[in-house]
């Protein structure tokens, strides 16, 4: 699409894999790309969520929530009103829904995509997925949830944000690294960053319906977008720590396809940021394959 190739970054970065199984750790890696602002993060998200989508018009996406993916949505919304995009045939998956809420309630994953992106442009509601907090078997909800994805045919591209204790969806520190769909207790942690949406901690739902690691291990390709210097230390623990359950993120040096989007603040305490930069350099001038 033009406007991936405005940012001089390769996109898709492997182009078979979209259609394919997962490549081999030697012909794809993870990609830390450090951007100047905040913008660029999401224009960069946007992008690339663009061109899988131009590739495959039927792609299957895993989508986040939070903050983090809002104005990635924007201007997804934004290129499709400009008629450079279309979702119609496109697949979704979100990561998670709190156990309790309902799809009309206003703190809801449901109302959240609903609001910011399913609504305003033209998703098939019919495939637009997310799991059901008021399920009255909520392990039977999770396995129902996996085979729905296997029956899609497998995520081909999953946007993923980061938590400041290094949780991704809401796999919280100390969940297993080959985890499916399931129930999982919010952290502490969790329930302190999320109580701006609900107005204070104690009305923070205490579980949540999560994609488990393993769950966004299998997608094709990962996205991971961190911006402030509040995800800094978590940062650093996903791309230059030991793999680890204690930083679930940090399963993400495991896949085979994974980028890594970041702006100055996310990225303040990595230390190896130069090699970071020259290893774009060389992904942005190499030969088309």
């Amino acid at each position: 699409m033009e406007r991936a190739a405005e940012t001089g970054y390769n996109l898709p970065l492997c182009s078979a894999h979209i259609h394919n199984s997962h490549p081999t750790p030697q012909h794809c890696s993870m990609r830390v790309i450090i951007l100047d602002h905040p913008q660029q993060v999401s224009q960069l998200a946007a992008d690339i969520i663009c061109s899988t989508v131009a590739t495959k018009p039927n792609a299957v996406l895993g989508l986040a929530t939070g903050s983090t993916p809002l104005e990635t949505y924007r201007l997804l919304v934004e290129r499709y009103e400009q008629g450079l995009v279309s979702f119609a045939q496109v697949t979704t998956f979100n990561l998670d829904e709190y156990v309790g809420l309902g799809p009309d309630d206003s703190q809801s994953y449901h109302q959240f995509m609903h609001s910011h992106l399913f609504s305003r442009a033209d998703f098939c509601v019919d495939r637009c997925h997310i799991p059901a907090g008021l399920a009255p078997d909520l392990k039977a909800e999770g396995e129902r949830y996996e085979r729905a994805i296997e029956a899609a045919g497998g995520i081909d591209l999953q946007l993923l944000g980061l938590g400041s204790d290094g949780h991704i969806a809401f796999n919280e520190p100390g969940s297993s690294l080959a985890s499916r769909t399931r129930v999982k207790a919010l952290s502490a942690q969790t329930l302190q960053d999320n109580a701006r949406f609900f107005g204070s901690e104690e009305q923070v739902p205490r579980l949540a319906l999560t994609m488990g690691v393993g769950s966004i291990l299998a997608a094709r390709r990962a996205v991971l977008l961190a911006i402030g210097s509040h995800k800094a230390a978590a940062v650093r623990d996903l791309v230059e720590g030991p793999l680890t359950a204690r930083v679930p993120a940090s399963a993400l040096q495991l896949h085979p396809q994974a980028m890594i989007l970041l702006d100055q603040a996310a990225a303040s305490q990595l230390e190896n940021t130069e090699y970071y930069h020259r290893a774009e350099q060389a992904q942005r001038t190499r030969s088309p394959a």
